[in-house]
């Protein structure tokens, strides 16, 4: 099987690399190499390999920034996608486009989940272009299995560890705020990398939540993450009203995978046992990069 993957060099892309790797040929392409939003790009770089299997790892993910970058998000989140899926209905294949837990408003109290089958309604613009960027790849092909992540967090690329980790060591003294009212499923980009294909592999198609067992707060992540690297920082609860950004954010991300669950392919599992399995192969490399960043 031949494995192509837009956006290889962000944090869900390396473990796609790494997993797809063991057993598949596999090719991978980011920017500047690879515009997934322009045809000719795609073409050059799709043509030659003729790939079984594209998937989209691609992303504008600046929440913030989005409100403001509204052309720049949805190039990016929509056209993209487009592009990618018009590919594989031309040229055969199937397209894997990851979206993510923000296409829903997160009214609901928590726990309860979001499953499939619940109205997505999103209350930010990057929310907006990630739902239509699933409307755009259903639209463009039938061959697509589109996986919604939620909370991601990997080895490489920017994410919500490496960034509280960077504070907590930029002011040691500093007690950390963590917002403690927003829900979601912690989920390591590796374990999702082995669910694309496992799905891969069973002739998935269509939508399907693709998250970790279980939920937490922003706040309970941070504390377990710390307990779990031995590091002594002091991480205080605050509410997100506390500190106003400027993209709305759902205050429930829980998402269910029902269909991996009705379809016997999910193969995720509790977000706390698949941290201490990440803070136990990585935590070290994690914790020496961030240091060697304030040097």
């Amino acid at each position: 099987m031949k494995i192509f993957i837009a956006g290889s060099k962000g944090q869900l892309g390396l473990d796609c690399l790494e997993v797809f790797g063991r057993e598949a040929e596999v090719a991978g392409l980011d920017l500047p190499d690879l515009d997934i939003a322009d045809p000719a790009s795609v073409r050059r770089a799709l043509s030659a390999f003729k790939p079984d299997a594209v998937i989209n790892a691609a992303a504008y993910t600046q929440v913030d920034r989005a409100e403001t970058e509204r052309d720049e998000a949805r190039r990016a989140n929509v056209e993209g996608p487009r592009v990618l899926a018009e590919y594989v209905q031309r040229h055969g294949g199937v397209l894997v486009h990851i979206s993510t837990d923000y296409v829903f408003d997160g009214r609901r109290p928590p726990p309860e989940p979001y499953v499939e089958t619940d109205v997505a309604n999103p209350v930010s613009w990057y929310g907006v272009t990630k739902l239509d960027g699933e409307k755009a790849v259903q639209q463009a092909t039938e061959r697509h299995i589109i996986l919604r992540a939620a909370w991601l967090y990997g080895a490489g690329g920017q994410n919500f560890l490496r960034a509280i980790l960077r504070a907590a060591l930029a002011q040691p003294e500093e007690p950390l705020r963590v917002v403690n009212d927003q829900f979601g499923s912690p989920t390591w980009s590796w374990r999702l990398a082995l669910q694309i294909q496992k799905t891969l592999e069973a002739g998935g198609r269509g939508l399907y939540h693709a998250t970790a067992e279980g939920s937490c707060t922003w706040y309970d992540l941070a504390r377990e993450f710390f307990g779990r690297m031995d590091l002594k920082h002091e991480v205080r609860p605050c509410a997100t009203d506390e500190y106003p950004t400027p993209a709305h954010r759902p205050r429930n991300s829980i998402l269910e995978n029902t269909r991996l669950k009705a379809t016997g392919i999910n193969i995720m599992r509790p977000w706390a046992e698949d941290l201490e399995e990440f803070v136990r192969r990585h935590g070290e490399a994690l914790l020496r990069e961030v240091k060697e960043e304030k040097t």
